[in-house]
């Protein structure tokens, strides 16, 4: 998993200078075509109308991507990448999360049939065997809790409550740092903010007077850092909650699992 959140990490870096770099090829190509423009003789008025309707089409059908991007720069280079960085390592982690959780999920009923099964024709070691070729937290505990069972029932019980806090804490870990980037994403987003309307201001009192024009491009710059850091709050809100919600999920079908388990040794220990 520390793989997968490394290789997640360096591809949206790569995807991060990539996209620089194609928007200084389009300012550049722009200028060129421009300078190629002023260098050749006016066309006729027919072809004028032509170009002019082709590029209102192609202004109007601008991709979503080349809009981000533009965004993207408005809201300068420094906040807004820190808030696609807080985006990226965020979603790494969330993505880890969300396919450990998954993997961890398993089938308790047919599990517990398996054992129960397992015990009746090998005993405790072939119950044990079946634990450790099931994947998941649910295995781990039955298996560490069979595997004292021959010191008596209250030991096994005090061994899979134990096991069972060290599997929710596996569980859980990685939650704190995806809290962390969804109380940092707007932070920084209302710190760019911040700035750019202390930079607007300034620029008024240079000027010695309020210029709509001057206020208004300040101010637009300002808030697109909000407005990122918000959508990277929400994004790994909805991560984060699905997370929360299975973990509590797996926690409930270890409990109940765990009382099947103990159930399952008494009922063995019966038929000795």
């Amino acid at each position: 998993m520390k793989k997968l959140f490394a290789l997640i990490a360096v591809l949206g870096m790569l995807y991060f200078t990539a996209s620089d770099n194609v928007v200084a090829q389009e300012a550049a190509a722009t200028e060129a075509t421009t300078e190629v423009k002023a260098a050749t003789p006016a066309p006729p008025v027919a072809v004028v109308d032509q170009e002019e309707k082709a590029a209102a089409q192609a202004e109007t059908g601008q991709s979503f991507h080349s809009a981000l991007k533009q965004k993207f720069i408005e809201g300068g280079p420094g906040f807004m990448a820190s808030i696609l960085i807080c985006m990226i390592l965020g979603l790494a982690i969330a993505i880890e999360r969300v396919i450990y959780l998954n993997l961890a999920t398993t089938n308790n009923k047919k599990l517990l049939e398996k054992i129960e099964e397992a015990l009746n024709t090998g005993g405790i070691e072939a119950a044990k065997e079946v634990c450790r070729n099931t994947r998941g937290p649910v295995a781990s505990i039955f298996y560490q809790g069979l595997d004292r069972s021959h010191e008596g029932l209250d030991v096994v019980e005090k061994t899979v409550v134990a096991y069972g806090g060290v599997q929710s804490n596996l569980l859980e870990k990685g939650l704190v740092w995806i809290a962390l980037f969804i109380a940092l994403g707007p932070m920084l987003g209302f710190l760019g903010t911040v700035i750019g309307m202390v930079q607007a201001f300034d620029a008024i009192e240079v000027a010695g007077d309020i210029s709509p024009s001057l206020v208004a491009g300040g101010i637009k710059v300002a808030l697109i850092t909000t407005i990122g850091g918000l959508i990277v709050a929400m994004i790994l809100q909805v991560f984060y909650n699905y997370s929360v919600s299975k973990i509590d999920s797996i926690v409930n079908s270890m409990e109940d699992a765990s009382i099947s388990l103990i159930d399952l040794l008494v009922k063995y220990n019966i038929k000795k």
